[in-house]
Protein backbone atom coordinates (compact mmCIF):
# COMPACT_ATOMS: atom_id res chain seq x y z
CA UNK A 1 0.00 0.00 0.00
CA UNK A 2 1.34 3.66 -0.62
CA UNK A 3 2.80 5.94 1.93
CA UNK A 4 0.39 7.96 0.90
CA UNK A 5 -2.76 5.99 1.21
CA UNK A 6 -1.42 4.86 4.52
CA UNK A 7 -1.27 8.59 5.51
CA UNK A 8 -5.24 9.63 3.88
CA UNK A 9 -6.54 6.83 5.91
CA UNK A 10 -4.74 6.97 9.15
CA UNK A 11 -5.94 11.03 9.16
CA UNK A 12 -9.82 10.30 9.95
CA UNK A 13 -12.03 10.61 13.03
CA UNK A 14 -10.86 7.28 15.07
CA UNK A 15 -12.77 5.11 17.75
CA UNK A 16 -10.48 3.02 19.79
CA UNK A 17 -11.58 -0.34 19.81
CA UNK A 18 -8.72 -2.34 22.32
CA UNK A 19 -8.09 -5.38 21.19
CA UNK A 20 -4.81 -8.03 22.20
CA UNK A 21 -3.61 -11.36 22.91
CA UNK A 22 -6.83 -12.01 25.04
CA UNK A 23 -8.66 -12.24 22.30
CA UNK A 24 -6.95 -15.48 20.30
CA UNK A 25 -7.63 -17.09 23.93
CA UNK A 26 -10.92 -17.77 25.02
CA UNK A 27 -10.59 -16.47 28.54
CA UNK A 28 -11.81 -13.19 28.68
CA UNK A 29 -9.27 -9.92 28.59
CA UNK A 30 -8.17 -8.09 32.24
CA UNK A 31 -9.39 -5.37 33.22
CA UNK A 32 -8.02 -2.13 31.55
CA UNK A 33 -7.68 -0.77 34.68
CA UNK A 34 -4.98 -3.22 36.00
CA UNK A 35 -3.07 -2.92 32.91
CA UNK A 36 0.04 -0.95 32.79
CA UNK A 37 -0.26 2.12 30.06
CA UNK A 38 2.83 2.06 27.82
CA UNK A 39 3.36 3.02 23.70
CA UNK A 40 5.57 1.92 21.04
CA UNK A 41 6.54 3.70 17.04
CA UNK A 42 5.69 2.33 14.40
CA UNK A 43 8.38 4.22 11.93
CA UNK A 44 8.02 3.93 8.34
CA UNK A 45 10.83 5.33 6.45
CA UNK A 46 9.64 7.46 3.96
CA UNK A 47 11.31 6.11 0.43
CA UNK A 48 9.92 4.37 -2.52
CA UNK A 49 9.57 1.21 -0.79
CA UNK A 50 8.49 2.05 2.44
CA UNK A 51 10.27 -0.08 5.38
CA UNK A 52 9.24 -0.42 8.79
CA UNK A 53 11.72 -0.56 11.76
CA UNK A 54 12.09 -2.97 14.41
CA UNK A 55 14.39 -3.91 17.16
CA UNK A 56 15.79 -6.60 18.67
CA UNK A 57 16.27 -6.48 22.77
CA UNK A 58 19.25 -7.81 23.95
CA UNK A 59 19.31 -10.83 25.94
CA UNK A 60 19.97 -9.58 29.08
CA UNK A 61 15.94 -8.08 29.73
CA UNK A 62 13.95 -9.21 32.14
CA UNK A 63 10.66 -8.96 29.98
CA UNK A 64 11.07 -10.38 26.16
CA UNK A 65 14.66 -10.93 26.28
CA UNK A 66 15.63 -11.43 22.72
CA UNK A 67 12.04 -10.52 20.91
CA UNK A 68 11.77 -8.51 17.75
CA UNK A 69 9.84 -5.19 19.04
CA UNK A 70 8.91 -1.66 17.90
CA UNK A 71 10.50 1.17 20.03
CA UNK A 72 8.72 1.87 22.58
CA UNK A 73 8.11 1.03 26.28
CA UNK A 74 5.96 2.26 29.85
CA UNK A 75 4.29 5.77 29.82
CA UNK A 76 5.76 7.64 32.37
CA UNK A 77 3.84 10.68 34.58
CA UNK A 78 5.86 13.39 32.71
CA UNK A 79 4.84 11.99 29.31
CA UNK A 80 1.65 14.05 28.24
CA UNK A 81 0.21 11.15 26.07
CA UNK A 82 1.22 7.95 24.18
CA UNK A 83 2.32 10.03 21.84
CA UNK A 84 4.99 11.82 23.75
CA UNK A 85 5.65 8.37 25.40
CA UNK A 86 6.44 7.01 22.03
CA UNK A 87 8.49 9.49 21.12
CA UNK A 88 10.70 9.74 24.16
CA UNK A 89 11.05 5.86 24.55
CA UNK A 90 12.26 6.13 20.28
CA UNK A 91 14.67 8.71 20.70
CA UNK A 92 15.82 6.75 23.88
CA UNK A 93 16.50 3.46 22.61
CA UNK A 94 17.24 4.19 18.89
CA UNK A 95 18.43 7.86 19.08
CA UNK A 96 15.42 8.51 16.72
CA UNK A 97 14.91 12.06 16.73
CA UNK A 98 11.65 13.29 17.72
CA UNK A 99 10.75 16.44 15.50
CA UNK A 100 11.46 13.95 12.55
CA UNK A 101 9.10 12.07 13.21
CA UNK A 102 5.36 13.05 11.29
CA UNK A 103 3.03 11.25 13.56
CA UNK A 104 -0.06 9.91 11.61
CA UNK A 105 -2.27 8.63 14.36
CA UNK A 106 -2.38 5.87 16.88
CA UNK A 107 -3.87 2.52 16.64
CA UNK A 108 -6.17 0.46 18.68
CA UNK A 109 -4.47 0.14 22.36
CA UNK A 110 -3.16 -3.46 22.35
CA UNK A 111 -3.48 -5.38 25.89
CA UNK A 112 -0.76 -8.34 26.54
CA UNK A 113 -0.61 -11.23 28.42
CA UNK A 114 2.04 -9.87 30.48
CA UNK A 115 0.20 -6.89 31.61
CA UNK A 116 0.84 -4.14 29.53
CA UNK A 117 -1.89 -1.65 27.25
CA UNK A 118 0.14 -0.73 24.76
CA UNK A 119 -0.98 2.04 22.26
CA UNK A 120 1.18 2.37 19.13
CA UNK A 121 1.60 5.42 17.32
CA UNK A 122 2.47 5.19 13.48
CA UNK A 123 5.06 8.01 12.53
CA UNK A 124 6.31 8.64 9.04
CA UNK A 125 10.53 9.28 9.31
CA UNK A 126 12.48 10.65 6.41
CA UNK A 127 15.03 8.14 4.42
CA UNK A 128 18.03 7.31 5.51
CA UNK A 129 17.62 9.10 9.39
CA UNK A 130 21.06 7.97 11.41
CA UNK A 131 20.10 6.15 14.16
CA UNK A 132 21.88 4.30 16.93
CA UNK A 133 20.86 1.60 18.83
CA UNK A 134 21.13 1.87 23.04
CA UNK A 135 23.03 -1.25 24.03
CA UNK A 136 21.46 -1.12 27.20
CA UNK A 137 17.74 -2.42 25.88
CA UNK A 138 18.50 -3.04 22.01
CA UNK A 139 20.34 -5.63 20.30
CA UNK A 140 19.98 -4.62 17.02
CA UNK A 141 18.06 -2.84 13.98
CA UNK A 142 16.76 -3.85 10.98
CA UNK A 143 13.48 -2.68 8.44
CA UNK A 144 11.47 -5.01 6.68
CA UNK A 145 9.26 -3.91 3.77
CA UNK A 146 5.94 -2.21 5.05
CA UNK A 147 3.63 -3.94 2.07
CA UNK A 148 5.52 -7.40 3.14
CA UNK A 149 4.46 -7.26 7.02
CA UNK A 150 0.99 -5.87 5.76
CA UNK A 151 0.35 -8.19 3.65
CA UNK A 152 -2.14 -10.91 5.44
CA UNK A 153 -0.77 -13.73 2.85
CA UNK A 154 2.09 -13.06 5.55
CA UNK A 155 0.22 -13.29 8.69
CA UNK A 156 0.32 -16.89 10.48
CA UNK A 157 -1.37 -17.93 13.81
CA UNK A 158 0.18 -19.76 16.03
CA UNK A 159 -0.05 -21.35 19.49
CA UNK A 160 1.93 -22.31 22.38
CA UNK A 161 1.61 -23.03 26.31
CA UNK A 162 2.37 -20.41 28.09
CA UNK A 163 1.59 -20.12 32.13
CA UNK A 164 0.01 -23.82 32.43
CA UNK A 165 -2.28 -22.60 28.97
CA UNK A 166 -3.08 -22.54 25.30
CA UNK A 167 -1.79 -19.22 24.00
CA UNK A 168 -2.57 -18.24 20.68
CA UNK A 169 -0.63 -15.41 18.52
CA UNK A 170 0.07 -13.99 15.46
CA UNK A 171 3.82 -14.27 13.36
CA UNK A 172 5.25 -12.69 10.54
CA UNK A 173 8.32 -14.52 8.87
CA UNK A 174 10.59 -12.37 6.52
CA UNK A 175 14.05 -13.51 5.67
CA UNK A 176 16.10 -14.51 9.04
CA UNK A 177 13.55 -12.31 10.71
CA UNK A 178 10.64 -13.59 12.97
CA UNK A 179 8.25 -11.32 14.48
CA UNK A 180 5.60 -12.68 16.83
CA UNK A 181 3.35 -11.87 19.68
CA UNK A 182 2.59 -8.65 20.54
CA UNK A 183 4.48 -6.72 17.93
CA UNK A 184 2.88 -9.06 15.16
CA UNK A 185 -0.50 -8.62 16.40
CA UNK A 186 0.05 -4.54 16.34
CA UNK A 187 0.92 -4.97 12.84
CA UNK A 188 -2.07 -6.94 12.08
CA UNK A 189 -4.28 -4.32 13.79
CA UNK A 190 -2.78 -2.45 11.28
CA UNK A 191 -3.68 -3.89 8.42
CA UNK A 192 -6.84 -4.43 9.65
CA UNK A 193 -7.39 -1.23 10.15
CA UNK A 194 -6.38 0.25 6.84
CA UNK A 195 -8.24 -2.61 5.23
CA UNK A 196 -12.09 -1.32 7.43
CA UNK A 197 -11.02 2.21 5.80
CA UNK A 198 -10.27 1.15 2.23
Amino acid sequence: MPLDRVRSLLSGPFTPRPHGDWDLMRAGPPPADTLTPAAVLMAISDEPTPQLLFTRRTAHLKRHAGQVAFPGGRQDPGDSDAVAAALREAEEEVAMPRHLVEVLGTLDPYRTGTGFLVTPVVGVVPPGVPLRADPGEVDALFHVPLAHVLDPANHERHSGQWQGQTRHYWAIRHADHYIWGATAGMIVGLAQRLDRLS
